[in-house]
């Protein structure tokens, strides 16, 4: 901005007040040859804070933190846009209010008709927002580089890591094949079959993550009948349970869920938080899943008594890389992508993963929720009783039995009736499911390990509003008269040798009112 024509200040102003009144988005202002102000803007009003008649005739150096004005800042401005014709600076500007922005000054002289310097003009952007901009810019570029150089990792190691598995697995093949009494290798071989095990799901997990994240993993759905996946994900993840001496109970509806699913990735997904239950529950815990219908909804829900998770760590554990306990003093391990791994799978079927607790070492809950299909055409189970036969309400049966064929055909065979069937193995099993969801009836087993049939059901008695459950004793021994008076104590109501007698459990079925929901 020059001047070719001698002006005073006033005609100097109102030239000024022409040019720069409408220029709202910067701070303009014109300064005498002693850095006095002549004339001001409104963006300089808005910038700084001042009105026109508080602010003109006063020295710009009240812009600058004291800092600056001690090394003569103003002063080097005004000399350097003498000497060079513009001086160009970035700086921190103080307002009326004694807040600072960080701004861009440019400093121009103004020449008169003999190309003297009349005045100065200073010239502000505000760069407080641009450059947080910027910055925030910058930032993201730098985190979308790291995240895909991260997901190229975990591509190249999930490659590499499958390279030296498939020879240990051959080699295992090998020794399994071979004949030998040695009781060392057979337990040697049951660990590296273990332990292969574990390391082929996490490279399976590793890839999977990849190309969820790079949006190349596609589903291939179907119509799905639910209680099949989840009984396949609980045999597949049954011998990691074992192994723990986990107790593990598994309650699957006696009607039909159908859903549309990709079998595979939803058995994928159960047996993720199976093993996640088992890994992060002590030896011995309790491991509980159910499977059920709650309106438009397939619920399935894994709960276990284990180390909890804490309130500050709930709206993380889906996070890639979490670690529910990063502590080096605990022995859970992980990587922290099995339960990333399994919400992104669960939304992928339109559905919900929740995590809840009640907080650290009081165990968890996940609960999987997938739309049921309204009109599914795949047909339902043609096994049916033949025609005739009463079957009496339908009710909630406990069978509490540690011989796993035995409660699995009584199961089948009670279902079969219409009956809504849950096994326990344990007698601490069976109290925790007993307190959970009152049965009309439970069929206990008395020679049960650990905690036998009387001290379950003395335990049992003791639950509320169970005195209206009907208990029977199932036992394969004639039972004594001291056997009898034991029965009366515990609260049992019937005592049954084994082989059970199918047409008296039926007929006791028949006298009871169901109270199930």
């Amino acid at each position: 901005m020059s001047s070719d024509l001698p002006v005073s200040n006033r005609e100097l102003a109102e030239r000024f007040h022409l040019l720069a009144e409408d220029a709202k988005e910067y701070a303009i202002f014109l300064m005498d040859l002693a850095g006095r102000l002549i004339c001001w803007n409104v963006g300089a009003e808005h910038l700084f804070g001042y009105q026109s008649g508080e602010i003109i005739g006063q020295h710009f150096s009240r812009f600058f933190p004291p800092d600056e004005i001690l090394t003569g800042q103003p002063e080097h401005e005004l000399k350097t846009a003498l000497a060079e014709g513009r001086a160009d600076n970035k700086c921190f500007q103080v307002r009326k209010d004694g807040t600072r922005f960080w701004c861009q000054a440019i400093v121009t002289p103004l020449l008169d008709e003999h190309k003297q310097v009349r005045s100065f003009a200073r010239v502000m952007h505000n760069l407080t927002d641009h450059d947080a901009l910027e910055a925030q810019l910058k930032r993201g570029d730098r985190l979308a580089e790291a995240n895909r150089s991260k997901e190229e990792f975990m591509a190249l190691l999930s490659h590499e890591l499958r390279s030296p598995l498939s020879p240990i697995v051959n080699a295992l093949s090998i020794l399994r094949h071979m004949s030998t009494t040695d009781p060392i290798i057979e337990q040697a071989g049951n660990i590296i079959d273990r332990q292969v095990g574990v390391m082929v799901r996490l490279v399976d997990d590793l890839l999977d993550i990849s190309r969820i994240t790079k949006g190349k993993l596609r589903l291939t759905k179907e119509e799905v009948e639910l209680r099949v996946v989840a009984n396949h994900a609980a045999e597949t993840s049954r011998p990691f349970m074992d192994a723990r001496r986990h107790e593990f109970s598994v309650s699957l509806p006696t009607a039909s869920i159908w859903v549309e699913a990709d079998p595979a990735r939803l058995e994928q997904v159960i047996v993720n938080l199976l093993n996640n239950a088992a890994k992060y529950t002590d030896t011995g815990g309790l491991i509980r899943m159910t499977v059920s219908r709650e309106g438009d909804d397939a619920v399935i829900r894994v709960r276990d008594n284990g180390i909890g998770i804490a309130p500050e760590m709930l709206p993380h554990v889906f996070e890639l890389f979490s670690q529910v306990d990063g502590s080096l003093g605990r022995s859970y391990g992980g990587l922290g992508i099995g339960l990333a791994l399994a919400h992104n799978l669960v939304e992928m079927h339109d559905g919900r993963l929740q995590a809840a607790s009640p907080g650290l070492g009081k165990g968890c809950e996940f609960t999987i929720k997938i739309p049921v299909m309204p009109n599914p055409s795949a047909p339902e189970s043609t096994t049916a009783l033949l025609p005739g036969q009463h079957t009496g309400p339908p009710l909630h049966v406990l069978i509490v039995e540690d011989n796993v064929d035995a409660a699995d055909s009584l199961s089948l065979l009670l279902r079969l009736y219409g009956h809504r069937i849950e096994v326990a193995r344990t007698g601490p099993t069976a109290i925790e499911m007993a307190a959970n969801s009152r049965p009309d009836v439970v069929l206990l087993d008395i020679g049960l390990p650990g905690m036998d049939g009387y001290q379950v059901a003395k335990r049992l008695r003791e639950l509320p509003n169970f005195a209206g459950v009907k208990m029977c004793a199932l036992t394969g021994f004639t039972p004594s008269d001291a056997d009898r008076q034991r029965q009366e104590e515990t609260g049992f109501n019937h005592y049954y040798v084994k082989p059970v007698d199918l047409a008296m459990l039926l007929e006791l079925f028949k006298s009871i009112v169901s109270t199930a929901t």
